[in-house]
């Protein structure tokens, strides 16, 4: 994937801990702002998982689910 160039402002605080978390784990600080987009990404994707759960939650009310799921199955492997 191509990469794109960005600017961005940030507090003298926090340019300060970004130098010294990159020192820490050895890599630079491009590669340390790039990890933290990703966790935030997956931080996001999770968020929506979760809430997409809480959505559903009890939408089936058919009884048991992995009983029908069963039978379905059986269903299937009989044809």
């Amino acid at each position: 994937m191509a990469s794109k160039r960005t600017i961005i402002t940030i507090s003298e605080e926090d340019k300060r801990w970004l130098e010294s978390y990159s020192s820490l784990h050895r890599v630079s600080v491009a590669e340390a702002i790039r990890q933290g987009i990703r966790k935030l990404k997956d931080a996001e994707l999770f968020e929506n998982y979760q809430t997409l759960v809480q959505n559903t939650n009890g939408l089936w009310k058919k009884g048991d689910g992995l009983d029908y799921q069963k039978e379905i199955r059986t269903e299937w492997n009989s044809q």
